[in-house]
């Protein structure tokens, strides 16, 4: 049988809601009703806020991907809320059941098993629904594994896209690799260790082979790593070695490509003129240089309008 742990062996009604952090008993109110997006640790326990704990010990429930997984959370801070499971797989049938305890006046809180609830999670179907009805919906900010990676990769961060999972099947995932190509932000993907080779070899043929990434490993964990490198690097790397754990992997965007000249570009377009029609010219350019398509239409037709220009002044000269 398990011991408890000194912050969770005192016994509590649920008309006094505390939590414990070390020896030091912390009593808190009854919390709002409505539904609360608590943010949890994503591996480190002493991560998580001082108003989540306050959250968790007065909320009348916590809905929760995985309970034994929430419950070492609650067991390290002496909160003995309830828990319930809501993930992928029970959602549907779960819902219902949430909602009217959110209709009958209750607190609930929602956590993931680590980090930030709705992010790759099914979270936001509660949270549509809860809102739907009319409930209100409150977040709690802590740790997010997407944020922690950026923190540490030491790529730009003003613009990045999270893109969650790649597909598992390689068809599917060297589809999807390829329509973010173009993307102008950094990407951060999760991974499984077991997929992680194939994966880093399809986004080295997909995104380029220099392009700056960092692959981020139990982060907050106690055998965090960072490996940092061009994707060609890692794909080598992790080819014979499958890493442990939980994997972030963060790439910069591509590099910027350089302008042609307003000469350059014009006589890129005189040539696409005079083979195909102006529609078709236009997306050619377009795709050939990356400028606006609406610039070069207007460019294409100020060329125009040049041609039949000199052709009249040839034909004046003629006369």
């Amino acid at each position: 049988m398990n011991r408890p742990s000194p912050a969770s062996a005192p016994s509590q009604d649920r008309s006094e809601r505390t939590y414990a952090i070390g020896r030091h008993i912390v009593s808190v109110e009854h919390l709002e009703a409505g539904l609360h997006i608590v943010a949890t640790p994503i591996g480190n326990l002493g991560d998580v806020t001082l108003r989540a704990l306050a959250a968790l010990a007065g909320a009348d429930l916590i809905a929760c991907e995985d309970t034994r997984v929430t419950r070492k959370l609650l067991d390290r801070y002496g909160i003995h809320t309830p828990l319930t499971p809501y993930h992928d797989h029970n959602a549907a049938e779960a819902r219902p059941k949430l909602l009217r305890r959110l209709g009958e006046g209750a607190a609930l809180v929602l956590v993931s098993d680590a980090g930030t609830p709705l992010v790759s999670d099914p979270g936001y179907k509660l949270v549509r629904a809860a809102q739907d009805a009319g409930h209100s919906v409150t977040a709690l900010p802590g740790a997010s594994a997407v944020l922690a990676a950026l923190a540490v990769a030491g790529l730009p961060t003003d613009e990045f896209l999270f893109a969650g999972f790649l597909p598992p099947k390689a068809g599917a995932r060297r589809a999807r690799i390829a329509r973010l190509a173009r993307i102008p932000a950094t990407l951060v993907f999760f991974e499984t260790g077991p997929r992680i080779a194939a994966t880093l070899a399809d986004l080295a043929a997909g995104l380029g082979q220099q392009r700056d990434a960092a692959l981020c490993r139990e982060l907050t964990k106690l055998h965090e790593e960072v490996r940092r490198g061009d994707l060609a690097t890692l794909a080598a790397h992790y080819a014979t070695e499958e890493p442990r754990g939980e994997i972030v992997l963060v790439i910069g965007p591509p590099a910027a490509a350089e302008q042609p000249s307003a000469e350059d570009a014009d006589a890129l377009l005189r040539d696409a003129l005079a083979r195909t029609s102006l529609k078709a010219a236009v997306a050619e350019i377009a795709a050939t240089t990356g400028l606006p398509r609406r610039q070069i239409y207007q460019r294409a037709l100020a060329l125009g309008k040049d041609a039949e220009g000199d052709r009249a002044e040839h034909s004046d000269e003629a006369r």
